[in-house]
């Protein structure tokens, strides 16, 4: 029960922030035994593998320029997959057991809209580069950064909180999408991976230098995360592929730590790429035996995440029609069987069913566990 209920608040929106319905105080309100509309309180844990997130005047303190991008960005993985690949990224610079998690309040919304636009005279911020007044997509100046996130962690003293220090993610085009006038057709503008790089890298060092002019900002860590978006039509989200740190108030990241990550769909399309081939098999040998049990099923799908040429973690989706409680609970079970027996071991999986009425259970293990657990939805 205690995984299940962790899985649930996983599942959500705020993903990071486990138990958000059990403030505790944490030694942060303003009176003893008090709860002032005036006091900071967390949102407590589930397991230690997640962040307390921040409550000030009784409600969640949220981000100020949080989802904000440039406009042609229309694969909504990317955004799921930026943010919590931004939150793995922090953890080993920010552990959950000596951090508290505070969305973003140093970059408002205008600041970063500013920033993700192109430069120009009327915005000077722009980190973007100036057009060339081109629509050739060989000639013309492309759109490389396409989101930019902050997440703040807080250290506790006493009372109160204080920065501790901040993490900031850059997403990447390797393509950029645009249009010649409005309204008309999309055409792209790819970029090279030793472009995208060296873009990223400038950028994120005039991002440090930007952070260190900003009040309380002056000697904290600074962290820069550097993510490639996917393409518009990927059915999965882009991959990190570096991240460094700036220390004792430096204004520059002058050691770089690469990231080798993958992310695949199986099955794979003609022709696609799909990772270690062993993975695949599983996963197709563990579809077409649950499309025995139910074979009117709309469709089984799956997400493979890599870490180095390891295989880090599956989603898989399967979309059924809308059938009854005792058979939605049967096919359930009938799943955490079969992916025991079927699916790779060892990573984490995550297994959603779904109908038209939305979803319906899941089954799931964390890493390292050989068993399923389950939850069913139900109704009163």
């Amino acid at each position: 029960m205690k995984r299940a209920k962790a899985f649930l608040v996983l599942f959500g929106s705020l993903i990071f922030l486990a138990g958000c319905g059990n403030l505790q105080s944490s030694g942060l309100g303003s009176g003893s035994g008090t709860k002032s509309k005036s006091s900071v309180q967390t949102t407590g844990q589930v397991s230690d593998s997640d962040y307390q997130g921040v409550v000030r005047n009784g409600k969640y303190l949220t981000s100020k320029s949080r989802g904000l991008s440039e406009d042609q960005n229309t694969n909504g993985y990317n955004l799921k997959s930026f943010e919590s690949g931004l939150l793995t990224v922090s953890k080993k610079q920010f552990p959950t057991n000596k951090y508290v998690f505070q969305e973003g309040q140093y970059l408002n919304k205008t600041t970063v809209t500013n920033w993700l636009a192109r430069k120009s005279k009327d915005n000077p911020d722009g980190l973007n580069p100036a057009s060339n007044g081109q629509t050739d997509a060989n000639k013309r100046n492309p759109i490389y950064l396409q989101q930019l996130e902050e997440q703040d962690y807080m250290t506790q003293s006493g009372s109160k909180l204080s920065l501790g220090g901040v993490t900031i993610g850059l997403g990447m085009n390797q393509i950029d999408y645009y249009t010649k006038k409005q309204y008309g057709p999309t055409y792209q503008t790819k970029i090279s991976n030793a472009q995208m790089v060296a873009e990223a890298k400038k950028m994120a060092n005039e991002v440090v230098k930007r952070m260190r002019a900003k009040s309380g900002m002056s000697k904290v860590p600074i962290t820069i995360a550097l993510y490639q978006q996917a393409p518009n039509d990927s059915l999965v989200g882009g991959t990190f592929f570096a991240n460094g740190t700036s220390k004792n108030g430096s204004k520059t990241i002058s050691d770089w730590n690469s990231m080798n990550q993958k992310n695949y769909t199986l099955p794979a399309v003609a022709g696609a790429k799909s990772g270690n081939s062993s993975d695949s098999d599983a996963f197709d040998n563990f579809k077409t035996q649950i499309q025995s049990f139910f074979p009117n099923l709309s469709g089984v799908t799956a997400q493979t995440h890599y870490n180095n040429g390891t295989l880090a973690g599956m989603n898989v989706s399967i979309n059924t029609q809308f059938y009854s409680q005792t058979e939605i609970m049967s096919f359930t079970q009938f799943i955490a069987t079969e992916a025991e027996h079927y699916l790779p071991s060892n990573v984490p999986i995550q297994v959603t069913i779904s109908s038209s009425e939305g979803i319906q259970s899941f089954v799931a293990r964390d890493s390292g566990q050989k068993s399923f657990y389950t939850h069913v939805f139900g109704s009163y």
